[in-house]
């Protein structure tokens, strides 16, 4: 994956595990602008994932990584973006698939469902997965809305 500058994004619910994520984007050499939220206070998720979506559709970052409690509703409010593909993951084979056959560009979690164990073996392998293309690309140009991309 051709990576930049990693956006990241969540709700209170996710607030938590997006810290750890934080930590492991360092770690791992990863460049990352944080779109909110800053802290445990309650707060709606999309604020962050349509400030996310914009970051990535403006070419600030790319990837991206969202998170809340779910991670169902940050990951409904992303693909209302016509150039979002936003996948959610809780085990590392489908952070595989998102990537291999759907060419994710946000990779979202549920925090209150998944440790940090689990959130690393996903990011892991959402970096290392490559896009297939061919068929999957055909599938991927049938996905946006006509007339609104």
């Amino acid at each position: 994956m051709d990576v930049k500058t990693i956006g990241i994004a969540s709700d209170h619910a996710g607030y938590a595990l997006k810290q750890f994520v934080k930590k492991y984007l360092d770690e791992n050499g990863y460049a990352w602008k944080d779109y909110g939220t800053y802290s445990e206070a309650s707060c709606d998720y999309p604020d962050f994932g349509h400030a996310l979506a914009e970051g990535i559709e403006r070419g600030e970052v790319y990837p991206g990584i969202a998170i809340c409690g779910s991670g169902e509703g940050i990951n409904m409010t992303l693909n209302k973006h016509q150039s979002i593909r936003a996948g959610l993951c809780w085990i590392p084979e489908i952070a595989h698939l998102i990537r291999q056959h759907n060419n994710a560009n946000v990779l979202v979690m549920p925090g209150r469902f998944i440790d940090e164990d689990m959130a690393t073996r996903i990011m892991d392998e959402f970096f290392a997965t490559e896009f297939e293309g061919g068929r999957h690309q055909a599938r991927i140009d049938k996905i946006p809305v006509k007339g609104l991309a």
